[in-house]
């Protein structure tokens, strides 16, 4: 009996992993073992990079309306602290927002807060 090979699932594996490499730069999108390579590599960063992503924005969040309360003469600290004293349920990205787009509606929060 002669041996047989599943050439359609090969093929087909070999080809998923291609077009994922697509964009890729060089031998990273044409040859099947580099690209191979790269995809796990990629696969791996965005799997990581999933949840930096939600760390790097709250960063964000907290610089912003550290400039925010600093322009009203208090720190981050002493201003969520107050926030959550005070019982408003706004979170850090709406407030970053307020801060940066909506400079008097967060001056209103800021005039509640200090109260």
């Amino acid at each position: 009996m002669p041996r047989s090979t599943n050439a359609v699932a090969s093929r087909k594996r070999r080809k998923k992993i291609l077009k994922a490499a697509r964009g890729y730069f060089g031998a990273r999108s044409k040859v099947y073992t580099v690209a191979k390579n790269a995809v796990e590599k990629a696969m791996s960063y965005s799997y990581r990079d999933r949840r930096n992503k939600k760390r790097a924005f709250r960063r964000l969040w907290i610089a912003r309306i550290n400039a925010g309360a600093r322009q009203h003469g208090m720190s981050y600290s002493q201003f969520m602290g107050k926030v959550i004293a005070a019982g408003i349920t706004l979170n850090r990205k709406t407030l970053a927002d307020l801060a940066m787009n909506h400079p008097e509606a967060f001056t209103a929060v800021v005039n509640m807060v200090k109260k």
